[in-house]
């Protein structure tokens, strides 16, 4: 489902990313193949220095349908950024895709909360991240972040993933770690 980012899978994540529905949402634009091809090896490169984790979403059959990100890694925090390519819309890749990554973050890297910041235009993503039992909207909890996001204008709702409620999550739903970890690789 999640494999680490390489450079053999630009070229099908490039064609994804440039659809009219995606790339307005996607954090690190690229106007050309060739520019693609070097932000994803500086992405790489930035992993290596611990700076992010980029791994690329694959569907049943091992081909990459998009990404998923921890960007300004500190104080055990990022923010996440993710997307799908748009034939892969509404086909539940979304939160199988989450739940791999989240597995990785908190039980793997020590990750204790992780954030997304969704423009409030943003529906899809918006309906999407409502739906996780384990998200809470952070608006009010997390004022301080919320204020330096919208620093320039009102435009991202903040919401927050704690490795506390992500846990309580896997135990109400009979999942340990390594058993969500074995259901997904299945």
């Amino acid at each position: 489902m999640l494999k680490k980012r390489d450079l053999h899978d630009s070229h099908t994540l490039y064609e994804l990313l440039t659809h009219p529905d995606v790339f307005p949402f996607v954090r690190h634009k690229a106007a050309s193949y060739e520019e693609f091809l070097f932000i994803t090896k500086q992405t790489i490169e930035a992993e290596e220095r611990g700076e992010l984790i980029s791994r690329t979403i694959l569907d049943e059959w091992g081909a990459p349908i998009g990404t998923i990100n921890l960007f300004d890694i500190e104080d055990n925090a990022g923010f996440l950024g993710t997307w799908l390519g748009k034939p892969y819309h509404g086909k539940g890749y979304n939160s199988p895709a989450k739940d791999a990554f989240f597995n990785e973050l908190f039980y793997e890297v020590g990750i204790e909360t992780v954030f997304m910041r969704i423009r409030k235009v943003n529906i899809r993503s918006i309906k999407a991240a409502e739906k996780l039992p384990y998200v809470v909207k952070a608006n009010e909890t997390r004022k301080t972040v919320y204020e330096q996001l919208n620093a320039s204008g009102d435009i991202y709702d903040l919401y927050e993933i704690p490795k506390d409620l992500y846990t309580l999550y896997l135990m109400r739903n009979g999942l340990s770690q390594t058993d969500d970890q074995q259901l997904l690789e299945a």
